[in-house]
């Protein structure tokens, strides 16, 4: 299990090479949401989300003879990019697995970073029997995008950045939103508020039919998403929560919180409108559920990561369109 002295280990890996990203506030998001928000955007981090710290952590912790045969990976988009240019500012080679229908620019662009791409249909192929499978016959060290130490480590470096910067802000006791899929994200922050700062608690955020988590914490067990497509959150869209990270999020987060597409793409165009920047529908779960679930969230202050920003051009133009300020 991920602790805190692998979190800071990850941070010292990371110096240099990851982006410290702001924590942002808008007067015009907190008249929406009652209470103030402050919006931690890792969609400004290097690919475009968080993914590049986990990936940076697990890649730069290999020793040099493992690494140097390769690294593989499976992802939808943004794990997938994470390890490229990860694998690729290490001078070695990556192989992501991803599913035929991730969206085209995140394919393209981990074509982009250097890395060979292997699609495969998530409806009816097992991502994890291939990755195995490839790993096997090419020596490549497996990179999982989520149920791994080192990948929680490094996304938990995002939790001490919003440890120091809500301090700065006076926020010393707030829910801290977080987009959820497998759970490295969530596990990796609330490990480190546990540590650092237990006045803020994490809270998974979802989108409606996807809410594996939120359903697993209700009940104690992992519990099965009965469809593994077919959402706009593509970014945040897993079977089920990972057996490390799952255990983890029970014991450290709150209820989980769980939105609608189109308040994820409301949730977009308000984040363009109010914050300037750009995020794609599932990094955008947990700024949904601050300014739309108010009543499910105690506190003068909300805390929301906005998970990525990898969102290709016709739904983020839906999104302006149809909720244009």
């Amino acid at each position: 299990m991920s602790t805190i002295d692998m979190i800071e280990a990850a941070a010292g890996r990371l110096a240099g090479h990851a982006r410290r990203t702001p924590l942002l506030s808008s007067p015009f998001l907190d008249d929406i949401a009652g209470r103030r928000v402050l919006v931690k955007p890792e969609c400004l981090q290097h690919t475009g989300s968080f993914k590049f710290r986990g990936a940076w952590s697990a890649v730069s912790a290999l020793d040099p003879d493992v690494r140097a045969r390769g690294v593989i990976a499976f992802s939808s988009g943004n794990h997938a990019q994470g390890v490229a240019y990860a694998a690729r500012l290490h001078g070695v080679s990556a192989v992501i697995i991803m599913p035929s229908d991730a969206p085209k620019m995140k394919i393209d662009n981990t074509r982009a970073l250097g890395a060979e791409v292997v699609l495969y249909d998530r409806a009816s192929e097992d991502r994890d029997a291939l990755g195995a499978k490839l790993a096997t016959e090419r020596g490549l060290t497996l990179v999982k995008p989520f149920d791994e130490p080192l990948v929680i480590a490094g996304q938990g470096t995002s939790g001490l950045e919003i440890v120091e910067q809500a301090a700065g802000q006076g926020v010393h006791q707030a829910d801290v939103l977080v987009p959820c899929g497998g759970g490295g994200l969530t596990a990796g922050i609330a490990l480190a508020l546990e540590a650092r700062a237990p006045g803020l608690r994490v809270r998974p955020a979802e989108p409606e039919g996807f809410d594996d988590t939120a359903r697993s914490l209700l009940s104690g067990q992992i519990e099965r998403n009965e469809r593994l497509s077919g959402s706009l959150c593509d970014a945040i869209i897993t079977p089920q929560p990972g057996n490390i990270t799952f255990p983890i999020n029970k014991r450290l987060c709150g209820p989980g919180l769980v939105v609608s597409e189109d308040e994820a793409l409301r949730a977009m165009a308000l984040a363009f409108a109010r914050l300037k920047i750009v995020i794609e529908p599932g990094g955008a779960v947990a700024l949904a559920a601050a300014l739309f679930r108010p009543d499910q969230i105690a506190g003068d202050a909300v805390i929301a990561v906005a998970s990525g920003g990898n969102v290709d051009a016709q739904v983020f133009r839906t999104a302006l369109e149809r909720f244009a300020e």
